[in-house]
């Protein structure tokens, strides 16, 4: 049984990466600075969490489902010996949940232990998958992960087979895998990070230092939100298509990034995946979800008494609203920040009005006046019908008009952000006025597609592109495979 979050109307997160390599002599605790940093990137993935740390001989793991806090206790922590190391948080994408699937993924090699974590989704791992089974690689897994690190353990044979050669294979892999893709990936006596060629995926990378200034080591993320976590200091983000290595030697660049303007960062990051602290794109989060408000507010302004964001990720884009607007903001609906840790099914009366397990309204604050509700998205409109439903009643608001900060969802994601299949796609289905009418709401508008860029953008073009496939349909990869299956689906339906 899923946490009950994953019953709500949400895209679901994507997964959350990272590694480390200390110096030995500094005695650093790599398990428990991987703990805390995973931690800190629970937001991108709740469904398992796992750890690979070496002392340069051995490599110790733990895996498991659940949180980080579920799956490692000080015992587990106790076992994980070694001054470097990578982890994982998982939602699966690509892959049944199962512990089978938890990463990191790990294998023993002619040339040393291999260990792999990997944030994304390749778009043709099932080619990939294909090819390495007609060389007579066997997989245990549904996990495009396990294709990539069997790819690494057993590449195309270089003609000198006697290297280990890691980095050609890892700039192999990336001439071969296409799709979304942030990889940490552990050999015998070096950490390597990489971004596939568009940079769908964030990673950045930092330094640590200890009490003393001196430098501990060197640590990768997917977001740096997980580098403050551990004082560390954010020195930049991997680019896209970069390979770096992380040794006794510091940081060496393997392969340079792609030219930026041929990449194509997943814009949702910054509508709802990243927290708000990140920094994406050398801009934070925060102020970005901001720009989104006060461009709404232009785009969409509404007669009303008050402003009040879902919480949390709609929190910043209410401000911005209401103090462009002119209107006061207020807290409109209050949030049980635990409920989604339950596993214990709940009544299929409660499951019916599940919104007011997670959420309580305000009266005080909304009684008698127009509000405007601002959220993030819209996906397949079941909680925001529900929402709406619960301001009204609860909250006793006289009318409800939704503000959405981004543009409608008319399209799925296939590279690794678990959005609903095209049928269930509210906006796929309906036009604006039709949503309106059966959210129950008394006016939507959503944010433009070219608002939206010019809020990511900020007063400066940004050299890096933006993938808003599910936005307009734009896939920066042929995902002609995937449509095909939904088709196929939809007929048989």
């Amino acid at each position: 049984m899923r946490a009950l979050e994953d019953d709500f109307d949400r895209p679901k997160e994507e997964c959350g990466v990272v590694g480390f390599w200390t110096h030995p002599e500094m005695k650093a605790e790599v398990a428990r600075m991987a703990f805390f940093s995973l931690y800190a990137l629970q937001h991108r993935g709740q469904e398992s969490a796992g750890m690979a740390v070496s002392d340069g001989n051995l490599v110790t793991m733990h895996k498991g489902m659940g949180l980080v806090s579920q799956v490692f206790d000080e015992t587990a922590m106790t076992n994980l010996k070694g001054h470097f190391g990578i982890g994982h948080n998982r939602y699966s994408t690509t892959g049944d949940s199962h512990v089978r699937n938890a990463q990191p993924y790990h294998v023993s090699t002619l040339h040393g232990p291999l260990s792999v974590a990997h944030n994304g989704n390749v778009t043709n791992a099932a080619a990939l998958r294909k090819a390495l089974m007609e060389r007579g690689v066997g997989l245990m897994s549904t996990s495009d992960t396990e294709v990539i690190t069997q790819y690494l353990a057993a590449p195309v044979p270089f003609k000198d087979r006697t290297a280990p050669r890691w980095e050609q294979r890892l700039a192999q892999l990336l001439d071969v895998a296409e799709g979304a893709y942030s990889l940490v990936v552990m050999t015998r006596d070096c950490l390597y990070a990489m971004r596939d060629p568009l940079g769908m995926r964030p990673l950045c990378l930092g330094r640590l230092k200890n009490r003393d200034g001196k430098v501990m080591g060197w640590m990768v993320a997917s977001e740096s939100s997980a580098l403050l976590t551990l004082g560390a200091k954010h020195l930049r983000e991997v680019g896209p298509g970069e390979i770096i290595r992380i040794d006794k030697n510091g940081i060496t660049t393997v392969k340079p990034p792609v030219a930026e303007k041929s990449t194509a960062m997943c814009i949702f990051e910054h509508v709802y995946f990243a927290r708000p602290d990140s920094k994406i794109e050398g801009q934070t989060v925060q102020v970005v979800r901001q720009r989104m408000g006060t461009q709404l507010a232009k785009e969409a302004p509404a007669e009303a008494d008050v402003v009040f964001g879902v919480p949390d990720s709609s929190l910043p884009s209410a401000m911005a609203y209401a103090e462009a607007t002119g209107l006061p903001q207020t807290e409109g609906l209050i949030k049980n920040r635990y409920i989604g840790r339950t596993f214990i099914e709940p009544t299929q009366e409660m499951r019916e009005n599940k919104v007011r397990l997670k959420f309580n309204a305000l009266r005080e604050n909304l009684e008698g006046k127009r509000v405007v509700m601002i959220d993030d998205s819209i996906v397949r409109g079941t909680t925001m019908y529900q929402l709406v439903r619960l301001v009204r009643e609860a909250g006793k608001a006289k009318e409800v008009h939704v503000r959405i900060a981004s543009p409608p969802i008319n399209n799925p994601c296939y590279m690794g952000v678990d959005l609903a299949s095209r049928e269930h796609l509210m906006a796929a289905q309906m036009d604006v006025d039709a949503m309106c009418k059966a959210i129950g709401a008394d006016s939507l508008a959503f944010l433009s597609p070219e608002g939206l860029h010019k809020a990511v953008r900020g007063d400066e073009p940004k050299p890096c592109g933006h993938c808003d496939a599910c936005f307009t349909g734009n896939y920066p990869v042929d995902v002609s495979f995937f449509e095909e299956s939904d088709a196929k689906r939809q007929f048989e339906l």
